[in-house]
């Protein structure tokens, strides 16, 4: 089973007053980026991959979505997104994503936001997604970019003249990762670039686009604190699809 940090008290609060989780998708700086790979939703069945507190899986429902399956292994995020849906055709569901099962051909498209990156065994997981999904179907998904995760310690170094620069150390050393965030030994799992794409590639999906989040500067401009992610890239979106020729 994997850690289930999200129903750890002290992890939970801290978590919770994170602008994406106050603010929602508007508190998510990589939401417009996100929101172009997507698919048109207009009667699309979605599953939402560690869907936390629902704010993913009801959007997609206001885009025109048929249906979402919302999954999550954190009991406090499920209760949290149930409280806030009011919505018939949007079902949430505790599950682990390391042993989670899935039915063939059932949905249009599988989404995930910051959750991969606790699944230990993913190409597992990509097979199951892969089988799950419609001839055409849709996989779009974030993770903490390798090379932001990749550090033993991560964090900033600064350098004689005040730069900051992100350490990247044993990022070829692929496997568990622990930090301190919110609580102590949180637990997650290092891949390189080229192994998550060619998870993806060897379960049989096309890659339809990649990009490694930066702010725009218009972003930086209404949030100044965002101009350090100029110096690194955080976060990894992917879209990848089950059509062999990765049409829309």
């Amino acid at each position: 089973m994997a850690q289930n940090i999200y129903d750890n008290p002290d992890f939970f609060a801290g978590y919770s007053q994170l602008p994406r989780q106050v603010h929602g998708l508007d508190g998510a700086p990589e939401w417009p980026a996100i929101r172009a790979m997507l698919p048109d939703l207009g009667g699309k069945r979605v599953v939402d991959l560690g869907c936390g507190f629902g704010w993913a899986s009801r959007w997609m429902r206001e885009q025109g979505a048929a249906s979402v399956l919302g999954l999550d292994l954190s009991q406090n995020m499920i209760e949290r997104a149930k409280a806030d849906t009011a919505d018939s055709a949007v079902e949430y569901r505790i599950a682990d994503l390391d042993t989670l099962d899935l039915p063939e051909t059932a949905f249009d498209l599988a989404y995930s936001a910051l959750t991969f990156h606790y699944v230990q065994d993913f190409g597992r997981l990509v097979r199951v997604i892969r089988k799950a999904l419609v001839p055409d179907g849709h996989f779009v998904f974030t993770i903490e970019h390798p090379i932001f995760m990749a550090a033993a310690h991560p964090h900033w170094i600064s350098d004689e003249e005040g730069r900051k620069t992100w350490p990247v150390n044993r990022y070829s050393v692929e496997g568990e990762r622990r930090t301190d965030w919110f609580a102590k030994d949180v637990l997650k799992y290092h891949r390189t670039l080229g192994t998550t794409l060619n998870t993806l590639i060897s379960a049989g999906f096309q890659i339809r686009r990649v990009e490694e989040f930066a702010p725009t500067r218009e972003q930086i401009q209404q949030m100044p604190q965002l101009a350090e992610e100029l110096e690194r890239p955080m976060m990894l979106i992917v879209s990848a699809s089950t059509s062999i020729a990765g049409s829309a």
